[in-house]
């Protein structure tokens, strides 16, 4: 019988935490009870330098409830960050794991269905994906849209309407856990991964409580960082512009010398001050989309871990590969337990 660990990031979550443990908790027994999972079956909540009383809460969880683990960042580290770490903490305890938000959005009933895909059809890999989006506000919806066509169009394999709900069977996890670029973007990085893949539609619901913690501004540079760090197009299409700006600008050379030596030449003040701006505005732009690809290569070449683990909770389970001093390096991200409970 497969051990199934549900890894939830949090980040500021106080509010709807315990709500959100006492409906994983309905669900995990209910499996466990129908023989579908095994009974060492965990949910992992990984705090990510919550600002807010959300450790204290998991930490009292998990001495209320035998299925409660936690994960403590050191700091905060992002979303994609935490996610991995509880991905690459998972990894080593479980059959298949399946990640989902703190704020109750992704339909917990849609676990079964992961798990028909996983043990019925040997998918190593299930996505979660939102039937529609009338939860969405029209700008949400509209962007969301062509954020999704601007990734097919630059080449990324990304998997339309699909978020960080999914299920990764513990070879999935293994091959995940040798990627070693700083730059997080997993919604692309784990369809790179392979294995026979699922879809299961879902309907995403309203928060249970509390705000969201992806305004616009996180949402675009988000978005960016996708770009940015699974495709090169956007380098590609500044060379393109320079092409195209540079054979204008021959044919204008040749223009202006004909004009000149026809006696025609008017000088104008507008359109050469147009020009500059013009140029000089394009330059800025093309810089900027190269030096974003040269800050990601210099956080790469430093290779600082991703994360470290500040504390973790379970039921005396010891990291399996150093029991004596529960220190292990975990996908470039540094695992360090110094927790009693352990």
């Amino acid at each position: 019988m497969d051990t199934l660990y549900l890894v939830v990031p949090c980040y500021n979550e106080q509010e709807v935490l315990r709500i959100t443990c006492s409906r994983l908790t309905q669900k995990l027994e209910a499996l466990i009870s129908a023989g579908r999972v095994d009974e060492n079956s965990r949910m992992l909540f990984v705090d990510d330098g919550s600002k807010d009383a959300t450790w204290s809460i998991i930490t009292e969880l998990h001495q209320e409830n035998k299925l409660v683990d936690g994960l403590k960042l050191s700091r905060n580290r992002g979303h994609q960050n935490a996610l991995l770490a509880g991905l690459m903490t998972a990894k080593d305890l479980c059959d298949v794991c399946i990640s989902l938000d703190a704020d109750l959005q992704d339909d917990v009933d849609a676990i079964d269905r992961f798990l028909d895909e996983y043990q019925k059809n040997g998918c190593g890999v299930v996505y979660g994906v939102r039937s529609s989006r009338k939860t969405d506000t029209f700008f949400k919806r509209n962007s969301a849209l062509a954020f999704y066509k601007l990734m097919k169009f630059l080449g990324v394999d990304i998997v339309y309407n699909h978020a960080d709900y999914r299920l990764m069977s513990k070879a999935a996890l293994i091959a995940l856990s040798q990627f070693e670029e700083v730059n997080l973007f997993l919604r692309g990085m784990v369809p790179l991964v392979g294995f026979k893949s699922g879809v299961v539609e879902y309907e995403r619901h309203e928060r249970a409580a509390g705000e969201s913690k992806y305004p616009l501004k996180k949402m675009l540079s988000f978005a960016f960082d996708g770009i940015t760090s699974f495709s090169v197009k956007p380098i590609r299409m500044v060379l393109a512009l320079g092409a195209i700006i540079f054979a204008a600008s021959i044919i204008m050379l040749i223009y202006f010398l004909i004009v000149k030596l026809l006696g025609h030449a008017v000088t104008g003040w507008t359109s050469t001050m147009c020009s500059i701006w013009m140029i000089g505005g394009i330059q800025l732009l093309c810089l900027g989309v190269i030096g974003e690809y040269i800050g990601k290569i210099y956080k790469e070449v430093k290779h600082r871990p991703r994360y470290i683990i500040e504390a973790f909770l379970s039921d005396g389970k010891k990291n399996p590969e150093n029991p004596q001093q529960g220190v292990d390096k975990l996908s470039s991200g540094e695992y360090n337990t110094n927790n009693d409970n352990l």
